[in-house]
């Protein structure tokens, strides 16, 4: 059947539909005239129907018809024949033998995409696309079985026939995202490029939330188009004999060479590594077949053995990852190309762990130049098994050279990418923490630039809540992390290791975030060590170390009574006059925590800041926590006999009302707020007779019921 029958069959198919619908509906009508007249075309409809099927049986018979119906007049009586009770049978049980039919086509199609499913998996393109058309054939109306047999086409490198499919899809949905999908990689696959972003961008269109999915597909469109227009740039220079060009082919043509001594291919790979210094010079190399030198020379292939290597073995396998590194610079195809080789896929990892440290910063850097991207790093995490390098990588902490910089700047690109994030998660707790703890206890002895990095690396992997709990939870971690901060910190005001200090710290702070028996178990000695600290003169050092004591102060009511022996409330009062908006929301945090759980803390909170001036003054802070754990505290010091009469004549009960009546964003602002409100008219009857005469009473009102609503 032709194309055009095809659509001609399928636009019939659904003006039947149309009208059968439309009779049905006026059958139903209550309106007697849409009723009768409903009934006429329903009669002529089955009339017309009845004589195509008479004509259809008639081949080679007289076609003389004999009028046999008496005439009208010979009719006693035509009440019954326009009676629809008889015609509405026969139309119910005409609409109930179609619907049977339907759902056993339906049936039979489902059956035959699944058969197509099946083989498709298996590899069987040409049989998955047989099953589909048979399904087709049952159900033409099912925009699955053309986007399912589109795919097939695609796999058969039949791209036109999948864009026919994929447009027949759409016409049974016109938003099937899947037709818009296979039409696009179809059109790519014919290199009409601007075809192909139209059906990405129409995906994006109808589903916004497919954002990062259209943003592959378009970069895949555009790569492509930069490597047709590479190409085609390199065929000029070729023609146009350019010396360079001709090189590269020449150069290639001789490493191609099987069995010759590893030094001839050292020397051939160092011309080709010098010659390679464009984008020209690059694709010329991919379109002349450059990665098959590699394919079946076996003297090539011995150069990358973990065994140890001759010398001769390791001059050709760094001159091998040097000629890498000049063609993938920069040039998407070609790492894409070096990665999906199966020999270097399977090799390129293990270079890492050679013997030989002048193989393991090549291989290194040429990782890195992957992972400057975001396109290089996809290539990475799509092709390679990354979970063991975050333990591979860090274990370069304990090298002195180069090395050590390239595996922790390698570490930093890739923990941005949340992929490589859940493939640390699986070897996290059995590799990567006792190694790190190891290297933590050990800063005398290794080095101490890259340990700085390594920790701030683990800080930020803490963002991922999965590592920061297995994190949390490891006692002999957060020993290490003390251990190290000793190391650091002698009492003096200069720490030994500043850069590991503020790291470890920085750590600290993110993972006390999550609650842990650890951090319990070692909450005092953790308050101890942050308590030192507050006498350092680096200000990053201060701020981290009043960020780890509001975490962990909660989790340990001891740990509260000894820092508050140890002068923690005047020393915090002393930071939130001066400190900056993040150390004064630690500090803030930190005096609330105290005045929760210490009597002690209240009193001096009270005595230290007199009438509350400084509490007041934070009420009115734009920051919400702040303000929220200054009402929180005030409520607590109110609990001190003469507290809320010394506030006799302050602005308090107008600050409260203001706050508590807010829309700040967190409710317990509101909540702390109405308490300290609450607490201050029961201490002292004149702040109620205050609260009445500003209309309180309402705005407390209005107050709690917000806070319910939270």
């Amino acid at each position: 059947m032709s194309k055009q029958q095809e659509e001609q069959e399928l636009q019939k198919f659904l003006r039947d539909v149309d009208e059968i619908t439309s009779l049905i509906q006026g059958l139903n009508s209550s309106d007697l005239a849409v009723h009768e007249k409903a009934i006429a075309d329903t009669e002529k409809r089955l009339g017309s129907a009845k004589e195509k099927e008479e004509d259809r049986s008639r081949h080679g018979v007289d076609r003389t018809l004999i009028n046999t119906r008496p005439s009208v007049k010979d009719v006693p009586n035509q009440e019954g024949l326009t009676n629809p009770e008889p015609f509405m049978a026969a139309l119910e049980k005409d609409a109930k033998e179609r619907a049977r039919r339907r759902k056993k086509n339906e049936a039979l199609a489902n059956a035959l995409k699944e058969q197509g499913n099946d083989a498709f998996s298996k590899g069987d393109f040409a049989a998955a696309v047989q099953k589909y058309t048979e399904g087709l054939e049952k159900r033409k109306d099912v925009p699955a079985l053309y986007t399912n047999r589109a795919q097939a086409y695609i796999k058969l490198q039949e791209h036109e026939k999948a864009i026919h499919d994929c447009e027949w899809a759409l016409r049974c949905d016109e938003k099937y995202l899947k037709a818009f999908f296979h039409m696009g990689k179809a059109h790519l696959a014919l290199k009409q490029y601007s075809k192909a972003r139209e059906c990405y961008m129409k995906i994006l269109e109808i589903d916004p939330r497919r954002e990062k999915l259209c943003k592959d597909f378009l970069n895949q469109v555009d790569l492509a188009e930069k490597r047709q227009r590479e190409e085609e740039e390199a065929a000029k220079e070729v023609e146009s004999r350019r010396c360079r060009a001709v090189s590269v082919n020449q150069l290639l043509q001789k490493l191609d060479r099987p069995n010759e001594n590893a030094l001839f291919y050292v020397g051939g790979i160092r011309l080709l590594t010098d010659v390679v210094q464009g984008g020209t010079e690059q694709t010329l190399f991919r379109t002349n077949n450059g990665f098959s030198i590699i394919n079946d020379n076996q003297v090539i292939r011995r150069a990358f053995c973990p065994e140890m290597p001759s010398p001769a073995d390791v001059e050709l396998s760094l001159s091998l990852l040097l000629l890498w590194e000049a063609v993938c610079r920069g040039n998407e195809e070609n790492q894409r190309l070096l990665l999906t080789h199966p020999f270097v896929n399977s090799q390129l990892p293990t270079l890492l762990l050679s013997e030989v440290p002048d193989i393991q910063e090549e291989g290194l850097v040429l990782l890195s130049l992957y992972a400057q991207t975001e396109h290089g790093r996809s290539l990475l995490l799509r092709h390679l098994d990354l979970t063991k390098w975050l333990q591979t990588l860090m274990s370069f902490v304990g090298v002195f050279d180069s090395r050590a910089s390239h595996a922790m700047n390698l570490l930093s690109s890739l923990i941005v990418e949340e992929k490589f994030r859940i493939q640390c998660r699986i070897k996290l707790s059995t590799g990567v923490l006792p190694l790190f703890a190891q290297l933590l206890n050990s800063i005398k002895t290794v080095n101490q630039t890259a340990l700085a990095q390594c920790i701030a690396i683990m800080g930020d992997l803490c963002s991922d809540t999965v590592i920061r709990m297995q994190v949390a939870e490891s006692q002999d971690g957060w020993q290490a992390c003390l251990n190290l901060v000793d190391e650091c910190w002698s009492g003096s005001k200069a720490a030994r290791y500043p850069a590991c200090l503020q790291a470890v710290l920085g750590l600290m702070v993110n993972c006390s975030l999550e609650p842990s028996s650890a951090i319990q178990e070692l909450a005092e000695e953790i308050s101890r060590r942050c308590m030192g600290l507050l006498s350092s003169q680096d200000g990053t050092v201060v701020t981290r170390a009043i960020g780890l004591l509001s975490h962990i102060l909660p989790a340990s009511p001891a740990a509260v009574e000894e820092a508050v022996k140890q002068g923690l409330v005047k020393k915090m009062i002393g930071v939130l006059k001066v400190g900056g908006q993040i150390t004064s929301g630690y500090a803030m945090k930190t005096l609330a925590v105290c005045s929760k759980s210490s009597r002690q803390a209240q009193k001096e909170i009270v005595k230290l800041d007199k009438k509350c001036s400084l509490l007041l003054k934070l009420l009115c802070s734009n920051d919400e926590a702040v303000a929220g754990n200054a009402a929180f505290c005030l409520g607590r010091c109110l609990e001190v006999p003469g507290t809320a009469m010394n506030l006799l004549g302050t602005d308090v009960v107008k600050t409260l009302l203001k706050l508590a009546g807010g829309d700040a964003q967190k409710g317990s602002v509101q909540e702390n707020a109405a308490i300290a409100i609450g607490k201050l008219c029961a201490a002292d009857a004149r702040h109620t007779s205050r609260l009445r005469e500003l209309n309180g009473m309402a705005i407390l009102s209005s107050s709690v019921k917000h806070v319910k609503e939270f």
